[in-house]
């Protein structure tokens, strides 16, 4: 039996992550100082400053990691490097050992960074449920690009074997079915090869 999104439909278990999750971009914070969020993934571009709604927010534990949502390599760049995906992975040890309940991923527009990291946090601890974290993807964040960079970096440490990329493909194909005009809009970026290989 399948889902509405083509997903091979399991029978219930337990989520891939115990915690509730939220992905937003920066203009989406304010609307959840009153979620109850415990915990927060900062991923900014590394000459943005320190969002200041966070002073509003309940109290919290944070992860700021600073880097540019790039696919490859040029001057004046920080890519995403295996350092990033190191800490942001690592972070989940973290979110267990404080029994995190409502975790808020966040990147400028709640496009590819966050929801790259989301991805890889919800397959981390749980080999062979790559498609299932994208589906949970879509339900959360159902316009979303993940930073491909990412997954990558990811899927490698993970040993997934092309899994998590495989997830990924899967995912940008329903993302450009259902948001058009999203795909288009990256059709004139350095994600136009993706696009255009769907």
């Amino acid at each position: 039996m399948k889902s509405a999104d083509g997903d091979e439909q399991m029978p219930a278990t337990k989520p891939l992550v115990p915690y509730r999750m939220t992905i937003c971009g920066l203009n989406e914070l304010h609307l959840h100082r009153d979620g109850d969020v415990t915990h927060v993934l900062s991923i900014l571009d590394p000459e943005w400053p320190d969002p200041i709604v966070f002073d509003s927010y309940h109290p919290h534990r944070r992860l700021v990691r600073r880097f540019d949502d790039v696919l490859t390599e040029y001057p004046g760049a920080v890519v995403p490097d295996e350092a990033h995906v190191t800490d942001i992975l690592a972070w989940s040890h973290k979110l267990a050992d404080e029994a995190a309940q409502h975790v808020l991923i966040h990147c400028h527009a709640g496009v590819s960074r966050s929801t790259a990291a989301a991805a890889m946090l919800l397959a981390k601890d749980n080999p062979g449920s790559e498609a299932e974290a994208f589906a949970v993807l879509r339900r959360v964040r159902p316009r979303s690009w993940p930073n491909s960079r990412m997954v990558q970096i990811a899927d490698d440490m993970l040993a997934r074997k092309g899994a998590l990329l495989t997830a990924l493909r899967k995912h940008q194909r329903w993302v450009a079915t259902t948001h058009p005009d999203l795909a288009e809009l990256l059709r004139g970026g350095d994600r136009a090869h993706e696009v255009l290989g769907l």
